[in-house]
């Protein structure tokens, strides 16, 4: 049985990920987590078999008490949580988006003491969507055009999304391009035409949209797209306990959901 403590308890993915536990023979909720403060603090969550637990702001009690840290909450919180696991010899998945290059750097220095999966999203079909966009732009070439659009609810605190954001980075890397110079975020008045390498990105924020990421390949005389779309916060939680199984054990090291999956370009 691997025991989770879970960060961001009470947030929408914290809630659907406590339910698919639920139904898990192997996957036991050790621990829930919220930051000081927040009003849920000391309200009872269901472990399963009658067991209740409550939630609590004590991170580092939490992080004792697990064998896998699981964070979704803030970007400087969920750095905290990897050192947290680092300390407590705990693997660490995190699916917190938004983080910047030293957030980034901190988790990795974390990974070098225990395994940690970083994820922007943890959806087995978002995955196996950029793996697939990967291997189109590589078999399409710079004649097509690239643009993705995301659409998220109107509660989402980022933009674009992560996912976007990753499939952004696995095009250019299958075209050798530099993303940072390729990139533009939306676009607005005379642009004139379209430079060639130019990789589109539209961010869509409205009601309680689940997650939607389409990638457009755009050529002359066709057009090929790729489309994922959630329906529920489900399989978000169902590919985080698939994280939670591998990293279980594993050896230190900084995973993402490729290595997961097992697909080939893994980092």
């Amino acid at each position: 049985m691997i025991r989770i403590a879970l960060y961001g308890a009470l947030g929408r993915m914290g809630l659907a990920i406590t339910e698919a536990a639920l139904e898990c023979a192997d996957v036991v909720l050790a621990a829930a987590v919220e930051r000081p403060g927040h009003p849920g603090l000391g309200l009872p969550v269901s472990a399963g078999d009658g067991m209740e637990l409550t939630v609590t702001d004590d991170a580092a009690a939490a992080a004792a008490a697990a064998d896998v840290l699981v964070s979704f909450a803030e970007p400087a919180a969920s750095v905290s949580h990897a050192e947290l696991g680092a300390n407590a010899s705990a693997g660490v998945v995190i699916g917190t988006t938004g983080l910047s290059a030293e957030e980034h750097t901190a988790v990795a220095d974390a990974a070098e003491r225990v395994p940690i999966v970083l994820a922007p999203n943890m959806s087995v079909g978002v995955n196996v969507l950029t793996w697939l966009a990967g291997r189109a732009a590589s078999a399409f070439g710079p004649g097509y055009d690239v643009e993705i659009i995301e659409a998220h609810h109107r509660h989402k605190a980022d933009a674009p999304s992560g996912t976007a954001l990753r499939l952004a980075e696995t095009i250019a890397g299958a075209r050798g391009l530099d993303l940072a110079s390729s990139v533009v975020y939306g676009r607005r008045g005379r642009t004139g035409e379209r430079p060639a390498g130019q990789i589109g990105i539209h961010a869509v924020r409205a009601g309680d949209l689940a997650g939607e990421h389409r990638v457009l390949f755009g050529g002359e005389g066709e057009c090929f797209e790729l489309v994922h779309r959630s329906s529920s916060r489900a399989a978000y939680a169902r590919g985080t306990l698939d994280a939670v199984r591998f990293v279980h054990g594993r050896a230190p090291g900084l995973y993402d959901m490729f290595d997961v999956l097992g697909l080939d370009g893994a980092s």
